[in-house]
C-alpha cells in the first residue's frame, strides 16, 4: 500500500491574479509553493457570472417549438 506521502498530491499556497489585476493567495496542488496563476477568464468579467449579454439564438426555430410545446406550464 503507498504511504500518504506518495498518494496526497503536495497541496500549498500560490498566488491568483485576476483579469483586472487584483490577486488573492489560495491553496492548490497547481505548481510549486509560490507560483503565480494568471486567469484569463474569471468572474468578474465572463458574461457567464455576470449576467451581460444573455441572448437565445432561435436557431431553426428550436426556441419557437419548445415554447409552443410548453407554452401552459410556465
Amino acid at each position: 500500500m503507498k504511504t500518504t506521502e506518495d498518494f496526497h498530491p503536495d497541496y500549498h499556497m500560490v498566488k491568483v491574479v485576476m483579469t483586472d489585476g487584483s490577486e488573492y493567495m489560495t491553496y492548490s496542488t497547481y505548481g510549486k509553493e509560490g507560483d503565480t496563476i494568471t486567469l484569463d477568464i474569471d468572474p468578474r468579467t465572463h458574461p457567464a457570472w455576470t449576467g451581460g449579454n444573455q441572448q437565445s439564438l432561435d436557431r431553426a426555430g428550436r426556441v419557437s417549438r419548445f415554447k409552443k410545446k410548453f407554452e401552459g406550464l410556465f
